[in-house]
């Protein structure tokens, strides 16, 4: 039965009861009748790191038990940003369910409305506990209950997510007499990646596979290969060091993956495993050695991509290829617990895709990054442009899902272009987007890689000028 009918029901016949003259119903036991929601949201993981989704050497034993129990996207993207740090812009649309280019300077709006007062009207107690650095902190302040990591020390511990998942733990063991919506944003696979030597153990990095799209370096310049996360590694990109990077990555989420699995413990030793519906996905991708890139700074499925995962009662087990964003959670889940979806939210919900009524919510979708480069896509062709350099890429995902075998040039392939840049002018038009899609004096598309010497020049952190002036006055 879908949670709208449980709690149709649920009142129906609360009401009933009421009028029969039999007394009237304790309010506490009405709001119990709604699902607890633990949403679980990490930091820079891609949608191919887990072992049940087809990455047949990661270890995720507790997050496979979510994927096969439950309902997958196999389209889930970030929508894009207007910065380096993507965090930002992707956490801020997933509590706002608004686009980037609806905001003025670089945070969604604290106003009405957003995801953590759509769930206090509700009825849920409302938890948030995660990073700090780059995210939504006007609307964290909207939750009953909100914490912050020092994130780069939790970065450094060796036991990814512990923190976090221990404070969530004696939360659940509070007494509390309304459902909770706990929305956990991990700091983690974000570098620094440090995992305990029991996660590191468990990979031989001479059998890490490379990515089927890795490159040494990517092939011109799209206008972001010298920002913060491609200086990790060095020009061009050996494979001994992207498997360096992938082993401490994937020994990163093996450890969040287990203190996960001590929070769904805890859930199922409280007896509110059974009405607790469980989210896990992620900000935005990683290159990681695909494309000759290391960071999300791009619009390739590596990087805009993230898993997404719905389990519990009420969700059906299966998978979609329905083309979603990760701010439609947020609809998602209002009308899952059978709350109002808010007007005035770009965000849409998938929630008639998983109850079965739809097979999918839109027919293409639209990803941006800054000024330098836009995409659309459908469920077949992908059409990524860079307008600062007049070049274009034309990708057939079913028969090239890595991106790896551009098409745009081939005269049989123009009509799929023409189409696509369209849809594109349309989803600008749609989402806000008032960037050009093209130059009348493009840069130059070609990239040189920096020497050892200028690479650590960019390396070096820059001096803030505030603090020079500080300095001064005192």
């Amino acid at each position: 039965m879908s949670f709208r009918l449980r709690v149709f029901f649920a009142l129906f016949f609360s009401v009933c009861f009421m009028y029969s003259g039999c007394g009237v119903v304790d309010a506490a036991s009405e709001q119990k009748q709604k699902p607890n929601i633990l949403f679980l949201f990490t930091d820079d993981q891609r949608a191919d790191t887990i072992h049940a989704l087809g990455n047949d050497l990661i270890q995720t034993p507790n997050l496979d038990q979510l994927a096969r129990s439950g309902f997958v996207f196999n389209n889930a993207y970030c929508l894009g940003s207007n910065s380096g740090a993507v965090c930002v812009c992707s956490r801020n649309m997933l509590l706002s369910g608004r686009t980037y280019f609806r905001w003025t300077g670089r945070y969604a709006s604290a106003k009405k409305p957003n995801f953590p007062e759509s769930m206090k009207e509700a009825g849920y107690f409302t938890y948030h506990h995660g990073k700090k650095g780059n995210t939504a902190l006007e609307i964290h302040k909207k939750f009953d209950k909100s914490q912050y990591l020092n994130d780069q020390q939790a970065r450094m511990l060796g036991q990814p997510g512990k923190e976090i998942v221990d404070n969530a733990v004696q939360f659940l063991k509070s007494n509390r007499d309304k459902p909770f919506f706990m929305y956990l944003a991990f700091s983690c696979p974000h570098d620094p990646r440090v995992a305990d030597q029991e996660y590191m153990d468990l990979y031989s990095r001479d059998k890490i596979k490379l990515p089927k799209n890795y490159l040494p370096l990517h092939p011109f310049n799209n206008g972001e290969q010298l920002v913060r996360d491609e200086l990790l590694a060095g020009f061009p990109r050996s494979k001994a060091e992207v498997r360096k990077h992938l082993h401490d990555y994937y020994a990163d989420i093996t450890g969040l993956d287990a203190h996960i699995g001590r929070l769904l413990k805890t859930l199922k030793e409280s007896g509110e495993y059974d009405n607790t519906v469980i989210i896990f996905s992620s900000d935005h991708g990683l290159a990681i050695g695909s494309h000759g890139l290391m960071g999300k700074q791009s619009l390739y499925e590596h990087s805009m991509k993230s898993p997404l995962i719905f389990s519990g009662p009420g969700i059906p087990q299966g998978r979609s290829d329905a083309l979603v964003y990760l701010y439609d959670i947020y609809p998602t889940v209002c009308e899952m617990v059978g709350t109002k979806i808010p007007a005035g939210l770009d965000a849409e919900s998938i929630w008639p895709v998983i109850s079965g009524k739809q097979s999918k919510v839109r027919d293409t979708l639209f990803t941006s990054y800054k000024e330098g480069q836009r995409s659309v896509r459908d469920k077949k062709w992908k059409l990524i442009t860079y307008p600062q350099i007049n070049q274009s890429q034309l990708f057939d995902l079913e028969n090239d899902p890595e991106e790896t075998r551009n098409l745009f040039d081939q005269t049989a392939c123009q009509p799929h272009a023409a189409r696509l840049l369209a849809e594109m002018k349309a989803w600008q038009k749609k989402v806000g987007d008032m960037s050009p899609l093209a130059s009348a004096s493009p840069q130059d598309p070609a990239f040189r890689a920096p020497t050892l010497e200028e690479l650590e020049k960019l390396k070096r952190p820059r001096k803030s000028k505030n603090k020079k002036k500080k300095t001064k006055k005192q």
